[in-house]
């Protein structure tokens, strides 16, 4: 298992130069000049200034010493209104990053989207719009196609519950809104958005691809708080896990005898590797991921994965920390509904891991 020392940003958090080489505006250039969202007034108009500064930004890290660095692509860089061909002027940022990271021995780690959604997106419903999720694949093919030569390893987004919950359900994020339980869709249109990418990703010859989940531990003080401590696990650990592992397909009771080589192809990997699904009622994407990321509180570790052995795979965790566990084999399978397996002898079973 390697390790990778390396440091990381955002987009908004440090370009600055929001007005400069076509960019257009993000949810977060709006909210952040909405009178009272941000407690000091404060913006990312100039922020760190790395949009300018991104040579002196490259020297600082190789002065560290560090191995990666993972930073973020704005997306209204690219596509200033959400959609239509790349902006050359944002992609030649880019380009230059990474050709000054690699130049200095430091690899560059892409992350699609950390939370600046366009604003002209944001105003056709943003990721509440199934939309959305078409226009980030689109996306992502276009930032594959002028980096994917030197990038090994892309995430698609950046903790997407963090994004659905203060950003759609509580409203202390961009775009600002208070929908409570209604802000859901925001995370189905993400997960539908993340296996799309992978595809177009892939298309583009990328062989390392993530999704950032983070993650925290969860324990009930007493026997009054466990349906509690359950509910808010399932929100916050399994919501953008177990579609991604597979786990909410075999919840459904879905056998292999399901999945065809056009449609899906089917996991080996530990949950953490992020296998890249989405279910629907009109289609299916599942792509296991090569990469792992475990962005829980108690780890911070990357690994290549690895095949599985007796037992099955947690469904958080990433197996080099705390944050592992197992579940025995015999306790996830379950029985098959095919007609197939009901022809054949009373209580067999078939393994859906």
């Amino acid at each position: 298992m390697a390790f990778t020392w390396g440091v990381s940003t955002a987009a908004y958090q440090i370009e600055g130069g929001v007005g400069e080489g076509g960019r257009g505006l993000s949810i977060w250039d709006t909210f952040s000049h909405e009178p009272g969202r941000i407690s000091d007034g404060s913006t990312g108009d100039v922020a760190c200034d790395h949009f300018h500064r991104y040579a002196e930004d490259v020297d600082l890290m190789a002065g560290l010493g560090i191995d990666a660095y993972r930073f973020s692509v704005a997306w209204p860089r690219i596509q200033p209104d959400g959609t239509g061909p790349a902006n050359a002027t944002g992609l030649d940022f880019y380009d230059r990053l990474v050709d000054a990271l690699l130049g200095k021995g430091i690899d560059p780690v892409v992350t699609l989207f950390h939370w600046d959604l366009p604003q002209a997106l944001q105003d056709k419903g943003g990721w509440l719009s199934r939309d959305t999720a078409f226009r980030f694949a689109e996306y992502a093919g276009l930032v594959a196609a002028a980096l994917g030569d030197r990038v090994r390893l892309w995430i698609t987004l950046n903790e997407p519950f963090v994004h659905m919950t203060l950003g759609y359900a509580t409203g202390e994020h961009a775009p600002g809104q208070t929908l409570l339980f209604d802000a859901l869709p925001v995370a189905h249109h993400q997960l539908l958005g993340h296996g799309l990418a992978v595809t177009a990703l892939r298309a583009q010859g990328a062989a390392a691809v993530a999704i950032a989940n983070n993650y925290t531990p969860i324990w009930p003080i007493g026997e009054g708080d466990v349906a509690a401590a359950a509910a808010y696990h399932a929100l916050h650990n399994r919501l953008f896990t177990d579609p991604c592992s597979g786990a909410a397909i075999r919840s459904l009771g879905w056998t292999r005898r399901w999945y065809t080589p056009a449609t899906s192809t089917r996991s080996r990997h530990r949950s953490t590797r992020w296998a890249s699904t989405t279910t629907t009622p009109q289609v299916y994407v599942h792509r296991p991921l090569r990469t792992a990321r475990c962005r829980s509180n108690s780890c911070r570790s990357r690994a290549t994965p690895r095949r599985r052995s007796a037992g099955r795979w947690s469904r958080t965790g990433c197996g080099s920390c705390s944050c592992r566990s197992k579940r025995s084999t015999a306790s996830r399978s379950r029985p098959s509904t095919s007609p197939r397996a009901a022809a054949r002898t009373t209580g067999s079973t078939t393994r859906n891991g």
